[in-house]
């Protein structure tokens, strides 16, 4: 049986690559970009045009000092930068007063106060009680607390409110009664120091009962102490010597509360 062979799709007038006869015509592309020619002057004006520059700062503008911002000078210099490019104090560290004199701290002033209320005849100047520390009532003031405290009694509370009490007190009084002004400070520094033989009295407490004849003994001298030393010290701040038992009479009262709290 012979076998026949359409040639029709070769046949449309074109080759195999045409459109006609059954094959797809080839993708179109888009056209290649061709580049102007260039012409002789690079697309640039052959002219030269030069640049035009704001005019700058004359060359005596850089020779201006510049202004800075004034301050107020202090008027007498801490130290001064001698030749040697070392700083030196105009005024002098041995001039200086000590840290604890500034803070209000003397011990010297301590120990003179501390030795007038145990020396009951030793001669107290005017001047003693000048310098209003409270250093020296609040290390005794402590250390009454802490004897009670090893004697078992949690009595700080009562210690600093009596005190306080008892400087307000004082100081209305003796205000009163005297025509010198006397500062609350002063009032509080001078029963502050008359409570050492009150802190004595509650060292011992902690090897001996109170309770009994000779806690009875040892507080009444201790209370007595005490009222002789605050009246002097008063006395002698406020040239009230012929008033001494008046003063002396406030003061007893005052620390026969602290030997309550010692004993009991």
């Amino acid at each position: 049986m012979a076998t026949t062979i359409n040639l029709e799709f070769y046949d449309g007038g074109t080759d195999l690559n045409g459109a006609q006869g059954g094959v797809a015509p080839p993708p179109s592309y888009p056209p290649q970009y061709s580049a102007p020619p260039a012409t002789p002057s690079h697309g640039y004006s052959s002219q030269f045009v030069a640049p035009t520059y704001a005019a700058g700062p004359t060359p005596a503008a850089y020779n201006k000092q510049p202004s800075y911002p004034q301050f107020a000078q202090p008027t007498a210099p801490m130290g001064t930068m001698d030749s040697g490019n070392t700083f030196s104090n105009s005024l002098g560290f041995d001039e200086e007063p000590p840290l604890l004199e500034e803070l209000g701290i003397n011990f010297q002033h301590i120990f003179d106060k501390t030795l007038a209320v145990l020396h009951p005849m030793k001669p107290i100047g005017p001047h003693l009680m000048d310098d209003t520390d409270l250093a020296g009532p609040l290390i005794f003031c402590l250390l009454f607390g802490s004897f009670l405290l090893a004697t078992g009694k949690v009595h700080f509370g009562y210690i600093y409110g009596m005190g306080l009490l008892s400087c307000l007190g004082m100081y209305a009084i003796l205000n009163l009664m005297s025509e010198q002004p006397l500062s609350v400070v002063q009032t509080a520094s001078v029963l502050g120091y008359s409570l050492l033989p009150m802190v004595a009295l509650s060292s011992i407490s902690i090897l001996l009962s109170l309770v009994g004849i000779f806690g009875s003994i040892a507080s009444i001298i201790s209370v007595l102490w005490c009222t002789t030393a605050a009246a002097r010290l008063f006395t002698a701040a406020l040239s009230m010597r012929n008033q001494r038992l008046l003063v002396a009479y406030p003061c007893g009262i005052i620390y026969s509360v602290f030997a309550l709290l010692t004993i009991f």
